[in-house]
């Protein structure tokens, strides 16, 4: 697994989520327990994105675990509770974030940026909003300002008609970041960017995430005839012509010296470890 050292020093690239059992061989130790997961992935990267605190806001307890399993340098990311996001939509729930920051705020200097994820709004459920989001704008415009502060916060939106000038002055009004996302919703990188106002941005985040019903489908196939052991513990597909196309770009951003994050998914290529080897190598220019 390639070093945190062949990326800028602004640049920190983790997976979304530590708690594959279908790592366990291919990533982590033969037999390592899954208490154990977090201590051996911090020892091959530097950041990671918690997918757990979507589900639910984490004790107190928690947190003070994964603080103390990882190094004073080690990065947390983590995704905002989905009651927040997806439940409430942003409705009456200024307390109920400003809990979560509270709780996730035990994690001191090792607390990266939090990522308010947004669902897709299909066409046939309201034809509109699918169309402008503006509905979806004005209550985050309503929201934002309740964020604590001292915080560096991150919206994804999944729904490209979204890119819009309403959305950007909203985000740049609070200094909050745009996730820059690889998503078979969303448009490919260069097309991304025409839109997007990186000088309004104090932080780059990005995530690779795929097609996930795709990927499910391909992997279980793959399972079933035996070409693949597990569903997680390999690469599924070849993502390199798509990272060649992020890459320059990404180094551009780079070059800007804003803390930039990068995580993968296991749906992005079918294994996080090893799209971010792969990225690696492309980042480097070795070639797959």
């Amino acid at each position: 697994m390639g070093a945190a050292s062949d990326f800028p020093e602004n640049v920190f690239v983790g997976t979304s989520s530590w708690s594959s059992d279908d790592w366990v061989g291919p990533f982590y130790p033969p037999g390592t327990p899954a208490g154990g997961y977090l201590a051996h992935y911090a020892e091959h990267f530097g950041t990671v994105e918690i997918d757990s605190t979507f589900y639910r806001a984490p004790r107190a307890a928690m947190v003070d675990g994964w603080r103390a399993r990882t190094p004073d340098d080690f990065v947390f990311s983590a995704k905002v509770p989905k009651s927040i996001t997806h439940e409430k939509a942003l409705v009456d729930c200024g307390e109920e974030m400003r809990s979560f920051v509270e709780v996730m705020d035990r994690l001191g200097e090792k607390l990266g940026p939090l990522l308010l994820q947004f669902e897709y709004v299909a066409k046939g459920k309201d034809p509109d909003e699918y169309r402008t989001g503006k509905q979806f704008v004005k209550r985050l415009a309503a929201f934002l300002p309740e964020l604590p502060e001292g915080h560096r916060y991150v919206v994804e939106v999944r729904n490209e008609h979204w890119l819009a000038p309403e959305l950007f002055e909203v985000l740049k009004r609070h200094r909050v970041a745009l996730a820059l996302t690889d998503y078979f919703t969303m448009p490919p990188v260069q097309a991304l960017l025409e839109k997007v106002d990186l000088e309004a941005m104090d932080v780059i985040y990005v995530r690779f995430l795929g097609h996930h019903r795709r990927m499910d489908e391909l992997v279980k196939q793959k399972v079933a005839s035996g070409e693949r052991k597990s569903e997680w513990g390999e690469l599924a597909v070849d993502r390199s012509r798509e990272m060649d196309a992020w890459v320059p770009a990404l180094k551009d951003m780079a070059r800007r010296k804003l803390p930039t994050y990068i995580y993968f998914n296991n749906h992005y290529a079918g294994y996080a470890p090893g799209s971010i080897e792969l990225f690696r190598k492309v980042w480097m220019g070795k070639g797959a």
